[in-house]
């Protein structure tokens, strides 16, 4: 009677399906920007709530990915960099949900570890264990809190390729597969735009079929899940198979575009960036350099054409996520399955005379598309301003499989908000970037209206009004008007910092 009783109340607790992309920029789902198509994102809109406020913890992949499965900032899990790794031995969402009875996958991209691996650091995520095939064959987890994993670390061709991604090319007939992906440790990039790899055997075709599979093996355990389908693109390079390389006409893309004053006012690093040679040595403290610091200045055709192509990965995304979606409803499961799409972080695409990613906290590149599901819970077709953070999640997962919320999480629990019993959750959000010991430190406050940057050790720092100046192109840091703005925010920046300080054990005695 007591087993009867238990597997009632679990099969009523509700599959979580965690859908990511990996560097999208927050206005590329087609219900929102007519210059692109994403069927499968804009059915998620129409069934489920929108989320226009969403922000990732860190605007770097490992950083961000560690927080979503820990609920814990990058400062705080140690996997502060890319380059860096998530510790095997730091708590993790999907343990507390096997503990709840939850089976847990991840298919796709992982990315907690370096491509490196030393005696004091090591990776399984690395060259050459990459190609070693027969040591991925005998791997699929246990790993991070997940049961089961498929992974691979490349994006388009570089070599990195391989994995359960490589056994699965070799399990299509494709033995030669290797031809399709740069040579290590040479990795020079001859491909551009036109990938000859078919899109049939595509890592976003593959990241589709291997999370459909796992979805019907969970089904058919009539067992509680939570699956997190981690897509790859539309991350650089910009390379991506026909048809989708020619989907959008480059001279209809709105690329971004540096305003001329906007960098007068704006911390010294941002200048550089338009400089043909910058010189960012003062920045570097080891050998492995800083994302985004070197030159941004790129040919227009170029750009135009890099943005067509972006385009292109990302509607081929959304494909293979329309066949999750209708797997979902084909087996039966989808009115119990909370679906939640987002990415790691945004992606600069000439704004603001930026490209890719860096120490650069603009919206384009901390605001997220955000995307919640809950049949019967999340009201359909609505759009909300509350904030959201990547951080989040794993504390709003854990409540909804009516688990405990610990108290090493410092995300806050979102179901109330999503569900539309409350308007808000929290009053800001905080991203950090920190990709050198100390020569390149920064964290960004968010609130409703204003932002604000500090950078260790320096007296510059940023403060935009998203209200009168939603594109960011006056810095208002210095501006003797925004003085009492100013006063106030960096008080409740602080405040907020304390207020996200974990507390691992309550308190159970004087002493």
């Amino acid at each position: 009677m007591y087993f009867y009783v238990k597997s009632t109340l679990m099969s009523k607790r509700p599959n979580i399906l965690l859908i990511t992309s990996d560097q999208q920029h927050y206005d590329t789902i087609g219900l929102t920007n007519p210059k692109i198509k994403t069927p499968a994102l804009d059915r998620l809109c129409n069934e489920g709530t929108r989320f226009s406020r969403a922000y990732c913890p860190n605007p770097t992949c490992t950083p961000t990915r560690a927080s979503i499965i820990t609920g814990m900032y990058p400062s705080l899990h140690g996997a502060w960099s890319l380059g860096t790794k998530l510790d095997e031995n730091v708590p993790t969402v999907g343990e507390l949900l096997k503990e709840q009875g939850y089976a847990t996958s991840l298919i796709g991209k992982a990315h907690f570890q370096p491509l490196a691996s030393a005696p004091d650091q090591t990776s399984i995520e690395c060259m050459p264990l990459l190609r070693d095939l027969d040591y991925w064959r005998n791997f699929k987890g246990p790993w991070y809190g997940f049961d089961h994993v498929e992974i691979t670390r490349n994006h388009a061709d570089e070599p990195m390729a391989g994995a359960h991604y490589g056994i699965w090319l070799e399990e299509q007939g494709v033995k030669d597969w290797q031809k399709y992906f740069r040579t290590w440790p040479e990795n020079k990039q001859t491909r551009i735009h036109k990938w000859d790899l078919p899109q049939e055997l595509h890592y976003t075709t593959w990241t589709a079929e291997r999370t459909i599979a796992d979805l019907e093996r969970h089904a058919d355990a009539d067992e509680p899940f939570f699956t997190w389908a981690s897509f790859h693109d539309p991350h650089p390079a910009y390379l991506v198979p026909e048809p989708w390389d020619t989907m959008y006409d480059p001279a209809e893309m709105d690329i971004g575009e540096k305003q001329p004053v906007e960098f007068e006012n704006m911390p010294p690093q941002y200048a550089l960036t338009q400089q043909e040679k910058p010189d960012f040595s003062e920045y570097q403290e080891t050998p492995f350099g800083n994302h985004g610091f070197s030159s941004h200045l790129i040919p227009e055709e170029r750009r135009r054409k890099d943005m067509a192509v972006y385009y292109g990965m990302t509607s081929f995304m959304d494909q293979q996520i329309g066949r999750i979606l209708d797997k979902l409803d084909e087996l039966g499961i989808a009115e119990n399955t909370i679906v939640v799409f987002s990415t790691d972080h945004g992606h600069l695409m000439g704004h603001h005379g930026l490209t890719a990613k860096g120490a650069f906290p603009y919206e384009d590149l901390i605001r997220l598309p955000f995307i919640v599901r809950w049949p019967g819970k999340t009201p359909a077709g609505q759009n909300s301003s509350a904030l959201q953070s990547l951080v989040d999640l794993a504390p709003t997962f854990l409540k909804a499989a009516e688990g405990d919320i610990p108290g090493w999480m410092q995300g806050v629990d979102q179901s109330e908000v999503w569900n539309g019993q409350k308007d808000a959750a929290r009053d800001s959000a905080i991203c950090e970037f920190r990709h050198q010991p100390t020569k390149v430190q920064l964290r960004t406050y968010i609130e409703n209206r204003y932002k604000m940057t500090i950078y260790r050790d320096q007296t510059y720092g940023e403060l935009f009004d998203l209200e009168s100046d939603p594109g960011e192109l006056h810095n208002r840091w210095d501006d003797a008007d925004y003085a009492e703005v100013k006063s106030q925010l960096m008080q409740r920046f602080l405040n907020a910092e304390l207020q996200r300080e974990p507390m691992r054990y309550p308190r159970i005695s004087g002493a």
